[in-house]
């Protein structure tokens, strides 16, 4: 999820939510002079927070804030005074501020974080340096298969995707299964940036080569080392770069080309139907997290859910749900994107009238997002995404399904997707699929406490032994 550090508990609307991780700004290289960490405690989410400061060229101060648990680094303080016995810094692009007292000989400060007319205390200790992100799953070379880079082309739309094909190292011809990416630019490895730092793709392709399936994973067109261009993507491009995945591994002689399957995690759960209903070649899916309901109906599903769990009051939930309700409507009915810009900012305005003064202020501070957010609302992947319906397609999916979700998922509401997948392949007359609902387990199949985002970057975990045992399962069950 694109999230920034933004602690205000409610975001103007729930655009960016579908959308998994960060990418780190880009900076150059900084020697670091002093590292600060503390945990900022919002309602029931507690909140890891890095500040790094640093000196630059002209002799002035200058500072980073990473919050590893939001996936969000190096954002950029505008302001900082640094002496003795005291600390300041502000972030203008997040409306936030921080004063506080050095302690008398000690490696402690205590002040208060603001964001608009919000305090909350937080006390930074210095550290030594940063800590070492575990990630035990992760696989390290040499591997016990085969890790081949590849490239392949969509020639449909004249783009060269690169990848990584790993297979068993004993010859012959293997099941073998095509991973497609959740939303948002995602490398091969479908890596989580900032300080969330998973990679879930490496660690599912390797579970399920060791256990004699071929696996090709691939970058995002535009992202990484595949070509193309991601902002004027929509999920239907996508599924054109995955229907290609599919065709190359038909050209390699280590993967069956009557056992070849696609997964998709989050949105690739919307491609590998959109795929397997298009081509002859596509023996079977497995839907991860995969939407079962219409764009809409999820986002609003997804705010509530995730408001909730940052602890944000019932009135302010609905009164967020109830504009991004005449955002969406206005995007049903606006084709030209300046007339729909002018009619969401319209429609914020009058929200924003009903405000008191307090909330006012709250929405003062979160302007520069509030654009943002308009203009990835009128992206022809959002336009896409929010109107489209996967119901239809799942009807007319012939071929053995997996659908998995996670009980705790935010992202994807887990039993109400799942019930409409089900719905949906039973009306179609599809008689082998598999519908799983996973206990205790995150958008990102991680064994979690609430499913907040702001777990993922916590837990070490990043795949669940469990769920990965039940997708290899499944696919030497359906290709024997």
């Amino acid at each position: 999820m694109k999230n920034l550090i933004v602690i205000l508990l409610l975001m103007f609307i729930t655009a960016n939510n579908f959308i998994i991780g960060q990418e780190d700004q880009k900076t150059d290289e900084k020697q670091f002079t002093s590292l600060w960490e503390g945990r900022l405690k919002i309602s029931t989410v507690s909140l890891k927070l890095i500040l790094k400061t640093f000196n630059n060229d002209d002799g002035t101060q200058g500072a980073f804030l990473d919050s590893p648990d939001q996936g969000a680094k190096n954002i950029p303080a505008t302001s900082i005074t640094f002496n003795d016995d005291s600390l300041k810094f502000a972030i203008s692009s997040l409306g936030a501020s921080y004063a506080g007292k050095v302690v008398k000989d000690s490696a402690i400060i205590k002040g208060t974080f603001k964001q608009a007319d919000m305090s909350f205390p937080l006390d930074m200790k210095k550290i030594d340096k940063l800590t070492e992100v575990k990630r035990p799953q992760e696989p390290k070379k040499p591997y016990p298969y085969n890790d081949e880079e590849v490239t392949f082309e969509n020639k449909s739309a004249g783009i060269i995707l690169a990848g990584t094909f790993t297979y068993p190292k004993e010859e012959g011809k293997y099941p073998a299964v095509v991973l497609v990416t959740g939303s948002g630019p995602q490398d091969r490895d479908e890596t989580l940036g900032g300080g969330i730092n998973h990679k879930p793709f490496l660690v599912l392709s390797d579970y399920l080569t060791r256990n004699g399936i071929a696996v090709l994973r691939y970058d995002d067109r535009g992202i990484a080392k595949s070509k193309g261009n991601f902002a004027t993507a929509t999920t239907e491009d996508f599924a054109s770069d995955a229907l290609a995945a599919v065709e190359y591994l038909k050209t390699r002689k280590e993967a069956d080309p009557k056992k070849i399957g696609i997964a998709g995690h989050s949105e690739g759960g919307l491609i590998a139907p959109m795929v397997a209903v298009n081509s002859n070649d596509v023996a079977f899916i497995i839907l991860l997290a995969g939407p079962g309901l219409p764009g809409k109906d999820i986002l609003l599903m997804q705010g509530r859910l995730m408001s909730k769990a940052a602890g944000a009051k019932d009135e302010d939930i609905d009164n967020s749900m109830q504009l991004s309700e005449k955002i969406y409507d206005i995007l049903f009915s606006e084709k030209d994107n300046a007339i729909a810009e002018k009619k969401i900012r319209d429609a914020y305005v009058e929200n924003y009238n009903t405000l008191s003064d307090e909330k006012k202020k709250e929405a003062d501070a979160q302007k520069p997002i509030v654009e943002q957010n308009i203009r990835q609302l009128t992206s022809p992947w959002f336009r896409f995404f929010l109107k489209f319906d996967p119901r239809p397609v799942l009807e007319n999916v012939t071929v053995p399904v997996l659908a998995l979700n996670g009980e705790k998922d935010l992202q994807v509401p887990a039993k109400e997707d799942l019930s409409e997948i089900e719905k949906a392949l039973k009306a179609g007359g599809n008689k082998n699929f598999k519908i799983v609902l996973l206990p205790n387990l995150n958008h990102l199949f991680q064994n979690c406490k609430t499913g907040a985002l702001s777990e993922y970057g916590q837990i070490q975990e990043t795949f669940s032994p469990d769920a990965m045992k039940i997708i290899s399962d499944w696919i030497l069950s359906v290709v024997k």
